[in-house]
């Protein structure tokens, strides 16, 4: 036996030190799956103190902190992994009080004030208004109900059950009761400043009407009634008058499906009683001045200054307008090429604060800062630079709390005095000592252009094993008007699939999470493309180019490449796998749709005589721009994963999928999740659903 040249034995060694180091930088996906994430966060009207919801492996409470130490104190104690969400966490306005919900799925497209059974419980949970004093004890269960909404004196709350008002008091020594009934369906709550007046929205199928209830008199006065769907009631400073949205009524349906055209509405002015409104602002005849689809929608204000505070698309981005409210001509607050979201007006209704994609890095395009404008003058001022990720801002006396992320640390609340530039960090103690901060690498910017020459930006997940050749895996987010960012993301569905894209990296895989034309965060042009979704798929092009940049990168093995996606990014998974198996060789298809034309979004056609002229045609592109119309072309294996309470996005879609795949004899895995939504709502289904993805791309891209 011949001795081993020196040189190999040195060349094995650095091979082996290469590999034990690699083993010990690795970290498992219930590592990096233990953070802890924050939501709902709020503050009191007039004392320090604010409130939040944490998902701790799924145990949802509520925690709260006050000036001066902000201290994070668990206020409640729910203790097991139910999959029964907080929402609408609110503080009375001397801090007495925290008011919040238990269970539903206030994600859903459909049924989210229906309680969500993921646990399979043989008692099924029930969705309740919850309060807790903020001095501690117990939660007072004070009912079944939604969106509950305090009086300003915290005494009382008004809240939502079976589509009528209930009214109750806070400590639970008054039972829960009916306020009123109405014809229609009750919502958008909101008191009068003083309290002696609560505004409703009765949504009354082709029109809806603003109401107000007068506590004293025990009656009720209509606001301008008129053949509209009138919204989003926000009162006057002194209680007198309301402002709202005015939108047209519906009707019969005779106007082309596949033409573009703008959606109108208007801005009005009216006092309760008041027979006609004041129109202050119309929306302008374009595509851009249609109704806003970001966050917040209208995100309408009555601001100090006689001011009314709107979002619009108008200039081709979701900024920031005011209107005399007496009418006038509407200002442009906050100029640039950038969208603002989670906007909230300040106690003395002098700013707005909001995140944006703004600031001085040329990438933070594809992160969050936290920004304000005045409400009667142009300008934008960053708060919060960097290279972090920060949202969901609210002013607290003279600080202002928000959450805050980096690419390596997960979010956690903040606080920011109005005077400086640095915040606090609230919790960090939460965060486990096992979780894998220093081991997670920092996604690049990528932007590459699609064959019809639209830009596309993309976050790029190296791994660090050294290794040559890499398999590599395309990520498509859901929505589609969402944005993946440079760092963890403020929604927890997101921020789940950004846990994973860090674990496939961490296991070798190279990760490029795309930000395909629909998404938010590129202006109009970009949100609202031609000849997508159902009318022709064109984002597809981005999807398909993402994989072609990847395939040309020396890091990736070109034949080697997956993708997968859930929703809207199971939708286009599917497509990649029906129209380019040759290019994508696995993928993993998370409650995707995949036949727009029966998923539901046809209108209902009327027995009358005029009928809609391009009906048929528009459903045969809709056909045309699914997966099903492509499926003699699927040959690469698929994981097919759908929850059979999913609200969002119908069951039948993948079991008519795996039906037409199983004929065809494609390879296929599938995961039939029993009992839970469109969200994961259980911890436990999430964790072990997103190692089933891992590991399908490791057997089928790394042979293991």
């Amino acid at each position: 036996m011949k001795p081993i040249p020196p040189r190999l034995l040195i060349a094995a060694l650095l091979l082996w030190l290469s590999n034990s180091y690699a083993q010990t930088k690795s970290f498992s996906l219930a590592d990096i799956k233990q953070y802890p994430f924050p939501t709902e966060l709020t503050a009191a009207f007039t004392q320090p103190l604010i409130a939040w919801a944490v998902d701790e492996k799924g145990l949802r409470n509520v925690y709260m902190a006050t000036a001066p130490d902000w201290k994070p104190q668990r206020l409640t104690h729910f203790t097991n992994d139910d999959g029964q969400e907080i929402s609408a966490v609110s503080v009375s306005g001397d801090g007495k009080w925290i008011c919040f919900v238990r269970g539903g799925d206030h994600g859903a497209n459909w049924d989210d004030e229906k309680p969500v059974n993921p646990a399979n419980d043989l008692q099924p949970q029930k969705m309740q208004v919850f309060t807790v004093a903020s001095t501690g004890g117990n939660c007072k269960a004070i009912a079944e109900g939604d969106d509950p909404v305090l009086s300003p004196a915290g005494d009382s709350i008004a809240f939502i059950k079976d589509h009528q008002v209930w009214m109750a008091s806070t400590d639970g020594t008054v039972a829960a009761h009916n306020l009123f009934t109405t014809q229609g369906n009750s919502s958008s709550l909101q008191f009068s400043p003083d309290g002696s007046a609560l505004a409703f929205v009765s949504q009354r199928g082709d029109h809806s009407i603003i109401g107000v209830y007068r506590f004293a008199s025990k009656s009720i006065e209509w606001v301008s009634p008129a053949f509209k769907k009138d919204t989003s009631p926000r009162w006057r400073p002194d209680g007198k008058k309301l402002v709202f949205i005015r939108q047209s009524g519906s009707g019969t349906n005779t106007d082309s499906l596949l033409a573009r055209k703008p959606v109108p509405w208007s801005i009005c002015v009216a006092a309760p009683g008041d027979a006609a409104a004041q129109t202050i602002y119309t929306s302008p005849n374009t595509l851009e001045g249609s109704v806003p689809s970001t966050h917040g929608g209208f995100n309408l204000h009555w601001a100090a200054g006689n001011k009314i505070c709107f979002l619009s698309y108008a200039d081709g981005w979701p900024h920031l307008y005011s209107v005399d409210a007496d009418g006038g001509t509407a200002m442009l607050l906050t100029p640039g090429k950038f969208m603002a979201e989670h906007i909230r007006l300040s106690p003395d209704g002098n700013w707005l604060y909001f995140a944006a994609n703004a600031g001085p890095d040329a990438l933070d395009i594809d992160r969050r800062h936290v920004c304000r404008a005045a409400v009667n003058k142009p300008g934008v001022e960053v708060l919060t630079p960097g290279t972090g990720n920060e949202w969901s801002p609210v002013v607290v006396g003279s600080n202002i709390a928000l959450i805050s992320a980096t690419a390596q640390r997960p979010p956690l609340p903040a606080i920011l005095p109005s005077t400086e530039k640095k915040w606090r960090l609230l919790g960090e103690e939460m965060i486990p000592a096992s979780y894998p901060t220093s081991l997670l690498v920092t996604p690049k910017q990528v932007v590459f252009t699609s064959p019809d020459g639209v830009e596309v930006h993309a976050q790029l997940f190296m791994p660090t094993n050294g290794a040559a050749k890499n398999p590599a895996v395309v990520y498509i987010h859901g929505g589609p008007m969402r944005q993946m960012l440079l760092g963890w993301h403020y929604s927890d569905y997101y921020a789940n699939g950004y846990a994973t894209n860090q674990y496939l990296a961490s296991l070798g895989f190279v990760v490029l999470s795309v930000n395909y034309r629909l998404g938010i965060g590129y202006g109009f042009n970009f949100h609202q493309p031609p000849l997508s979704g159902r009318y022709g798929a064109a984002e597809y092009q981005d999807i398909k180019a993402a994989a072609e940049w990847l395939q040309k990168q020396s890091m990736v093995d070109a034949n080697r490449i997956g993708v997968y996606g859930g929703s809207y990014g199971g939708y286009l998974t599917a497509m990649a796998l029906a129209k380019d198996s040759k290019l994508f060789a696995a993928g993993v298809d998370v409650h995707g749709v995949h036949d727009w034309s029966t998923i539901g979004w046809l209108p209902e056609q009327n027995s009358g005589y005029e009928k809609i002229p391009d009906l048929d045609k528009a459903i045969e592109v809709a056909y045309r721009s699914s997966p099903v119309a492509y499926l003699q072309g699927w040959t690469s294996p698929v994981l097919i994963i759908h929850g059979d309470d999913d609200r969002n996005v119908p069951l039948n879609q993948s079991t008519d999928l795996v039906r037409r795949l199983e004929k065809l004899h494609v390879p296929m895995e599938t995961k039939l999740v029993v009992g839970d939504t469109h969200h994961w709502m259980k911890y436990s289904n999430a964790l072990a659903l997103d190692q089933a993805i891992a590991d399908f791309f490791i057997q089928k891209l790394k042979g293991k």
